[in-house]
């Protein structure tokens, strides 16, 4: 949403700026998670615990999302005059200070890998986090061409994306529960 607000309150340029240097911080942030899920995988104490872990902080996430969405009230946003600052460093830095991704990534990668059937390679790593990056500035970068339609329906594109990461996460307690259960 941040990446959206720079576009609507700046310009596109700005917005796109934001995205890349935020995409360049998941990609680190994905790199160091899964360095820490190949160690959790070596030990399956570890990693009944991680998905126990799991169970709890997907659960909060889902009430979080859910309360968001319901609660969301509509914002007016006017458009500020365009500022020479450098964006990629803004998206940098509060990418940065989200270090929320590294234990989601930890989660991912230990919750979608089988059982001791995983090589933790060097590309697998690499894979992994480009992957993570690359999502994550796709979607960053599909908030910024359609900012016109985030101009125009505010209050929805935020009330909606609040339903979706809620779904997302109902998909992946799931997940963790027959990973746990099943």
């Amino acid at each position: 949403m941040s990446i959206a607000k720079t576009c609507v309150d700046v310009n596109l340029k700005a917005g796109k700026q934001k995205a890349l240097g935020a995409g360049v911080i998941v990609f680190i942030q994905a790199f160091i998670a899964i360095l820490i899920a190949k160690e959790i995988r070596k030990s399956p104490d570890y990693n009944e615990s991680l998905l126990f872990i799991g169970v709890f902080v997907l659960s909060v996430m889902l009430i979080y999302f859910l309360i968001s969405a319901i609660r969301q009230k509509t914002i007016i946003m006017e458009q500020q005059t365009s500022k020479n600052k450098n964006y990629f460093v803004r998206g940098v830095i509060i990418s940065g200070l989200n270090i929320f991704p590294i234990p989601y990534f930890v989660v991912l990668s230990t919750l979608f890998t089988p059982a001791n059937h995983i090589e933790f390679s060097f590309q697998i790593k690499l894979l992994f986090a480009l992957s993570a990056a690359l999502g994550s500035i796709t979607t960053f970068l599909g908030y910024v061409y359609f900012f016109d339609k985030i101009i125009k329906q505010n209050d929805t594109f935020k009330r909606y994306s609040n339903y979706f990461m809620a779904v997302l996460m109902l998909c992946l307690l799931t997940i963790t529960l027959y990973r746990i259960y099943g």
